[in-house]
């Protein structure tokens, strides 16, 4: 039986993994953090005998080393960015596969440095999991196998939740915006990295339409690639509310460049108070606009996935992911992106029985 340690397991995401791997999988679960009190105690609460506790401090090698003896996958729930490469170590030396719910484009440097020891270990290493980044790839994927030739994949995001708690994975969030990127693939090439796109999408009756502003992900890169008659594609963030996106989302930015390290924390909090703000619906939304070619007639494909917390919905895609890996056909050696690696069609399907609800037309 294989065993997965999720480390930030007793975090509000890791909480989250646990909860859902027990009632998806027979993998067995060690909640591991660097309070192992903490840790036993939401063990118990979960009340099942294939989940234990461990310490382990991500910023100490020797220490994630030891915890990771006898395990098969890492799942990084911990907001550990800044020890990212020590967890990478870590893993490649207790031969332990890897996947992480993070943005972040150091974590990225890191996974990348250690491409050849990952390849040359057998290991699998995934990253980029979760709702965004980690579902717009895939989305795009699951267009694709409705098209025979697809030429334009416009993913976009609505995110609006009631009491949404601060945690500290938030902090990572704002670090993004200290390299924040907007480009979009339009005309065939993409654009510059600080070129912002905007463009109007219909979320749906509830929602309605929404100005949405570019956001551009590592995984978006590989499209162009894979589908060579793709000429538009890239991933659009809505707005929040006037507030947030026109007072709000300047300062903070604006802050970010003068307080680089310092401002993370207040700005980040401000910027959460502001979202706060909004009003209904609360609703978490992905969707994905694809226009091509099928039986040769001009043809489009629109589908959305939406849940009303957006912390489930970054668990619930990663359990649908670690699912197929379980099983063998998400296993590959490398590094690989969880919007790429996984299956989409297997994937929507698993979470939509785990709750998420999608709609395709």
């Amino acid at each position: 039986m294989k065993t997965i340690l999720i480390l930030g397991g007793y975090g509000y995401t890791g909480k989250l993994l646990a909860r859902h791997l027990l009632t998806q999988t027979d993998a067995n679960i060690i909640i591991c953090g660097r309070d192992l009190g903490k840790a036993k105690t939401f063990a118990s609460e979960l009340d099942n005998p294939h989940v234990t506790a461990r310490q382990a401090d991500a910023a100490n090698f020797d220490s994630l080393h030891q915890a990771l003896q006898g395990v098969t996958l890492c799942l990084v729930a911990a907001p550990t960015t800044h020890h990212a490469e020590t967890v990478i170590r870590a893993c490649i030396h207790a031969r332990a596969d890897y996947l992480d719910v993070q943005f972040s484009s150091k974590k990225l440097s890191a996974l990348y440095a250690a491409e050849n020891e990952i390849v040359q270990a057998g290991l699998c290493f995934i990253t980029e999991a979760g709702y965004h980044p980690g579902l717009p790839s895939a989305m795009v994927h699951y267009a694709a196998k409705k098209l025979d030739i697809i030429e334009s994949a416009l993913t976009a995001g609505y995110l609006n939740m009631k009491n949404i708690p601060y945690t500290v994975a938030v902090d990572e969030l704002m670090e993004a915006f200290l390299d924040y990127q907007a480009q979009v693939y339009k005309n065939g090439t993409w654009t510059k990295p600080s070129a912002w796109d905007m463009r109007q999408f219909n979320f749906g009756e509830t929602i309605g339409k929404r100005t949405c502003y570019s956001m551009f992900f590592e995984e978006l890169r590989a499209l162009p690639s894979i589908y060579p008659h793709l000429k538009e594609a890239g991933f659009y963030i809505s707005g929040s509310n006037l507030l947030t996106d026109l007072i709000i989302t300047p300062l903070v930015l604006l802050g970010l460049k003068f307080a680089p390290k310092r401002g993370i924390r207040p700005l980040g909090k401000l910027m959460w108070w502001g979202m706060g703000k909004s009003k209904p619906p609360f609703l978490v939304m992905l969707k994905v606009e694809a226009h091509g070619e099928s039986n040769g007639k001009q043809t489009q494909v629109h589908m959305s996935i939406s849940h009303p917390d957006g912390y489930e919905l970054t668990a619930i895609p990663v359990v649908a992911c670690l699912k197929q890996y379980l099983e063998g056909t998400a296993r590959q050696n490398g590094i690989h992106m969880m919007g790429h690696i996984a299956e989409p069609v297997r994937l929507f399907s698993d979470m939509k029985k785990m709750g998420v609800e999608i709609i395709e037309l």
